[in-house]
């Protein structure tokens, strides 16, 4: 890999952050819209997307203006972990109980969706489960975790307890097989006695029925919920800035390992990068 000078590394920020200004602005709208559109009743005030017009000259020559723009940068990161935070409150606290999920979808339909959307956003976005575990009870985010591994080949107690506590989540396997029990009770999946230990199977795939599937994408609701992934997986990835930068750079060996966080996605390492690099340029102003 070519080393990049110091000018050169600037261009490519810039042209990072005019990216993400460009994300947070069409991601940021449509976002707000769909909440105008499906879930304003439930919750009128959800955590939004800031977004932050860009002048890319002054970026590029007033190191205040790079500073102000990157530290906005860093909140906007932290908006998207909180707007994903209010869908996810907003569905299980409110809507899910609402007579309008309960006329819309049939009973066995609404059983189906609380576990598909868990499973869409908490099984897409590991990293965001690891730090938000809370929002969506147990039962849903177990499956979120575990319903591939369980449909393809079962899954055994033990085995379901230690992905689990990958995510962070602190449960002993007696309260495990409780939860489990639950699922069972739903329909979704069974269990038998293996020696001393639990053997969990699928029973039914998370399937809804043809109306309820209708009802499903004209309702907005695969979109709220496929929003979360997309813009995850746009925002939180900067790794066009995932290079060396020349010997001579000043402050070089501490952007290096800044930099090095920028080749994995998702919001602790980029928002990691965007933090340090504004330190970076406060040092860079201090000299």
């Amino acid at each position: 890999m070519t080393n990049v000078s110091e000018k050169e590394f600037l261009k490519k920020l810039l042209d990072v952050v005019a990216k993400l200004a460009s994300i947070a602005k069409a991601q940021g709208s449509r976002y707000e819209k769909m909440w105008d559109d499906h879930l304003k009743e439930f919750n009128d005030n959800p955590h939004k997307v800031r977004q932050f017009p860009l002048i890319e000259e002054n970026f590029l020559k007033d190191i205040d203006y790079r500073i102000k723009i990157l530290k906005i940068v860093e909140a906007s990161q932290a908006d998207g972990f909180y707007a994903i935070k209010s869908i996810l409150e907003t569905l299980y606290n409110s809507y899910f109980n609402s007579d309008l999920f309960k006329n819309k979808f049939s009973s066995e339909d609404q059983k189906m969706i609380e576990y598909m959307v868990a499973r869409e956003i908490l099984g897409n976005l590991i990293q965001y489960n690891k730090m938000d575990h809370d929002t969506v009870p147990l039962k849903y985010n177990i499956m979120a975790r575990n319903y591939l591994l369980i449909k393809l080949k079962g899954q055994m107690d033990v085995e379901i307890l230690d992905n689990m506590k990958k995510l962070n989540i602190d449960i002993n396997l007696a309260d495990l097989n409780k939860v489990m029990d639950d699922i069972v009770a739903d329909g979704l999946i069974n269990k038998e006695k293996q020696g001393e230990n639990y053997f969990y199977r699928l029973e039914k795939e998370l399937n809804l029925s043809q109306e309820g599937e209708k009802q499903f994408n004209q309702g907005g609701l695969r979109a709220i919920i496929q929003w979360p992934t997309q813009f995850w997986r746009s925002f939180y990835n900067l790794r066009e800035i995932n290079v060396t930068v020349d010997e001579s750079v000043k402050h070089r060996d501490f952007l290096h390992q800044t930099l090095s966080k920028s080749a994995i996605q998702g919001f602790g390492p980029t928002n990691f990068v965007i933090k340090n690099l504004v330190k970076y340029y406060e040092k860079i102003k201090e000299t």
